[in-house]
């Protein structure tokens, strides 16, 4: 039998000698192999000679390579029986292998070289990394490798060189601990830690089962843990895909810097966040994005108010996994056409979870029975909903109800921002709303429910207010460390006594005006305490029950947490907190319009946590407490909506998009953010419909009322000193508006609608047609349910919109016509007024008759 045999491979040469052998056999066919596989090879062969006698055979071949199973093909040989020959190939790094070895600011060859990374300046494509690893050991190895019925655990021991150019913050730790635990079949753990030093911990709970939960036979996962150099490998089994391969040179574990890198199935991720980007599935093509909350209005590339850590990969036959990283310090994500991910972050540890799907939908369902189910809202809360930052008085609001009303225009709620309170205080009413309680008591008499705003920020410059006070006794505020001081800001409390002059310039204002602001620490017991009572002495004053503002819901803002001065009054004290070693995307420190990063607070169990460390977590922190405040006084579901998120902050609250901008790019933008947050848990979102920056005009703002009424969190709010631009349409509108820019529209029949229940979470169309691949780049539509298809005009000028109708059966809402096009494009009429609507055969949609409110009187009999 014909046979290639293997005299020696010389790895450091990368040449492959063979003779291939006839056993005196001779062939008349002129018998020759093709084909040759070499395992093991931890670099791609980027070209490869035939070599017989020592000359180069002219040959043409070509070489596939699997990173995941380091083995390389080679195809279109001919290696005849009886011949001796060489291979030899040349490793390397693609461009689009290359990770970057000096992600931070300045990267020069001088640093890079110093790293002991390679060099070359030899694309121009931007975010190619100039510095890069020239090899795959990233210094770790893995030891006392052990796999058991429910996991794996190993030793990680660093072997490489300590370089020159590591701080000691960023030398990476000698030794660290993996494990990897099986929760469920289709859930698993894997933790890399420092065991011999106590490091903090994301202490946020996830809904895990006391004992692991899987089995060897019905697992949809296998993992193996590579032991030289270190990584993790994640395989679905039934397809053989590998959906985690860290086994990658970027590796590393230090006290400030910790950096990962998987290998992604594909190109096709989403979510990640809190950012504006330009399409629903992440662009791989070299992008970097900073995850740290900030009081940031959406804009490309910004890290904005929430931090989740959270993505949905795509394998290519259409499975569908989640990945949690659950750490809450600094972090940044690096995208590559790899394709694969890298993260970075500036402490903690790594504790990753990873849900197995296989459907999308499924991937949101383990997801969310990990961090929590969304909260429900209550019916009334699904209406439409008006608010803007600028009233004048309560009689602007009373009017505005009224005009609403006789318009008999859909409309549920009625806000006030922070303009309802004396000088912006928490807790107080202004005197140009003392009519506010009763004008609330009226329209929740009507049917319609009223939402109050809270910022976080407390005032100490008042020589009688009791929310400050009280705070001080149950010592609440977060404090430098060990210290009784508190850390002071600024926000939007004015000091008292002053005559504010708007005409001046901002930073101006707030050194003049702006009081100084402590921060409750909201992990503390004390402080749920206090903030309870604060909330239900708004509800039923004490002192004077005819100033209780009895509110249906409420509204946290400014909770990333904002400050309007860097730090704090006064500045900073730890020069490497705030400015860690590693901050690449983010050059004015992490201070920057926030708090101090050393202050200190305390867990509910009384340990002391940096600032640094749970930053991020202060959004989530406050919504809890502030749902069940709400929940305690009012005695009914209600609802909570917070600017700033974490994983699992859907549980209490939803969440709206943020300042945007009153401009057409903000259309598809709000449908990409309801899209990541539904994947987040948080499916009560949606934007400030017609934008809350800028003017908006009749057309722009028409169009967005369209598209906002099928916002699960459907609310009208702009800014102060905007021109005001709302247009109000039924909630399935077919013609007729009323805005404050044209007529009210006098014929009854223009608002007769049919009304949706509004029970179902918006989804993008993979989530429920993920066979058709059509779907997974489609970000300008999108899915109630399973069942409506929302196609909305996102244009200036345009009358049609091109909408595409998956394989299904398809009828037009509002005539219900089989539309007969599946898995097509179809150009469809939408003149202003109209939304493109398609109903899914096979399904029931529940329907009622419209209203003006969601409040229903049973009828007599």
């Amino acid at each position: 039998t014909p046979a290639l045999q293997h005299r020696s491979a010389l790895a450091p040469q990368n040449v492959l000698h063979m003779n291939v052998t006839a056993n005196n056999y001779r062939d008349p066919n002129d018998l020759a192999f093709q084909e040759v596989r070499i395992l093991g090879l931890a670099q791609e062969p980027l070209s490869v000679a035939v070599l017989q006698d020592g000359a180069v055979q002219n040959s043409s071949h070509n070489i596939t390579y699997s990173p995941a199973d380091k083995v390389a093909i080679i195809r279109g040989l001919r290696l005849r029986l009886g011949a001796a020959y060489a291979l030899r190939w040349t490793p390397g790094t693609r461009v689009t292998e290359r990770f970057d070895c000096h992600p931070g600011a300045n990267a020069s060859r001088e640093g890079c070289e110093q790293l002991g990374c390679a060099w070359r300046e030899d694309v121009t494509a931007a975010g190619v990394p100039y510095c890069y690893y020239p090899s795959p050991d990233n210094g770790y190895s893995a030891a006392d490798i052990r796999y058991t019925p429910t996991g794996v655990t190993a030793n990680l021991t660093f072997h490489g060189r300590t370089l020159g150019a590591h701080a000691k913050s960023t030398a990476p730790i000698g030794t660290l601990r993996l494990a990897v635990t099986y929760h469920r079949d289709h859930t698993l753990q894997f933790k890399i830690y420092d065991h011999a030093n106590e490091r903090y911990e994301v202490p946020v709970p996830l809904s895990l089962p006391a004992a692991p939960e899987s089995s060897a036979g019905t697992r949809l996962y296998d993992v193996t843990v590579q032991s030289k150099p270190f990584g993790i490998q994640v395989r679905r089994r039934s397809t053989g895909t590998v959906i985690w391969d860290s086994q990658l040179p970027t590796f590393t574990f230090s006290d400030m810097f910790i950096q990962i890198s998987t290998r992604l199935p594909s190109p096709f991720l989403f979510g990640l966040g809190e950012h504006e980007h330009a399409a629903f599935r992440r662009d791989v093509g070299w992008h970097t994005w900073g995850m740290f909350t900030r009081d940031q209005p959406p804009g490309y590339k910004q890290n904005s108010y929430g931090f989740q850590p959270f993505y949905m990969g795509l394998e290519e036959d259409g499975s569908a996994h989640g990945v949690l990283l659950l750490n809450s310090n600094a972090m940044d994500v690096t995208f590559q056409p790899t394709p694969a991910l890298t993260y970075r972050t500036v402490g903690g540890i790594l504790d990753f979870y990873m849900v197995l799907g296989p459907t999308p939908e499924l991937v949101v369902q383990e997801y969310t029975a990990l961090v929590g189910r969304p909260v429900m809202p209550p019916y009334w809360a699904l209406g439409f909903q008006l608010c803007r930052y600028g009233y004048a008085n309560d009689s602007e609001i009373a009017a505005l109800v009224e005009d609403m009303k006789e318009a008999q225009i859909p409309y549920d709620v009625q806000y006030s921002d922070i303009d309802y309170m004396e000088r912006q205080l928490d807790f107080t009413l202004s005197p140009r709303f003392a009519g506010l309680p009763a004008l609330i008591d009226k329209i929740r008499a009507e049917g319609m429910r009223f939402i109050l705003i809270l910022d976080p920020a407390i005032s100490g410059n008042e020589t009688d207010y009791p929310a400050f006070t009280r705070g001080l006794e149950k010592d609440v505020f977060i404090k430098w460390p060990n210290s009784d001081d508190i850390i002071y800001g600024k926000v939007w409390p004015d000091l008292p006594n002053v005559e504010v002059n708007d005409s001046l310039d901002w930073d101006t204002q707030v050194k003049l005006y702006r009081a100084h602001a402590a921060f409750p620490d909201f992990f503390r017991n004390s402080t749920v305490d206090w903030w309870s009572r604060e909330i239900a002495e708004v509800y039923s004053n004490p002192h004077n029950a005819s100033r209780s503002l009895k509110f249906d819901g409420l509204w946290i803002d400014m909770n990333e947490p904002s400050s309007f001065v860097n730090g704090a009054v006064g500045g900073c004290r730890n020069q490497e907190l705030n400015f860690p070693p590693y901050l690449g995307w983010r050059s004015e420190g992490l201070s920057f319009k926030t708090l101090c990063m050393e202050g200190q607070q305390l867990l509910p169990d009384g340990s002391p946590v940096r600032h640094y460390d749970v930053h991020n977590l202060y959004g989530w922190a406050q919504t809890k407490p502030t749902l069940q405040a709400l929940r305690n006084i009012t005695k009914e579901r209600g609802i909570v909506v917070t600017r700033s998120t974490f994983p699992g902050s859907g549980r209490w609250s939803g969440h709206w998009l943020g300042d945007n901008t009153a401009a057409w790019n903000q259309l598809d933008k709000s449908i990409i953010g309801m899209m990541d947050f539904s994947l987040f848990g948080v499916s009560y979102t949606g934007a400030d419909i017609c934008g809350f920056f800028g003017d908006s005009n009749y057309e722009l703002c028409a169009r967005w009322m369209a598209l906002g009424a099928f916002y699960p969190y459907a609310r009208n709010h702009n800014g102060k000193g905007a021109k005001v631009g709302w247009f109000i349409t039924p909630i399935l509108p077919r013609s007729g508006f009323f805005s404050l820019f044209s007529p009210l529209p006098t014929d009854a029949g223009s608002r007769r609608t049919r009304r949706l229940h509004r029970h179902e979470v918006a989804l993008l169309l993979p989530g429920r047609f993920v066979e058709d691949r059509t779907t997974w780049e489609i970000y300008r539509q999108f899915l109630w349910g399973p069942a409506l298809l929302i196609s909305p005009v996102l244009d200036q000028g345009a009358v049609a919109v091109t909408a595409y109708l998956p394989d299904a059966r398809w009828y037009d809402y509002y005539t219900d016509e089989y539309v007969g096009a599946r898995g097509q494009f179809r150009n469809l009429s939408s003149p202003l007024g109209h939304i493109s609507l398609h109903l899914r055969g096979g399904h029931v949609l529940a329907q009622q008759s419209p209203a003006n409110t969601t409040f229903y009187r049973s009828a007599a009999p």
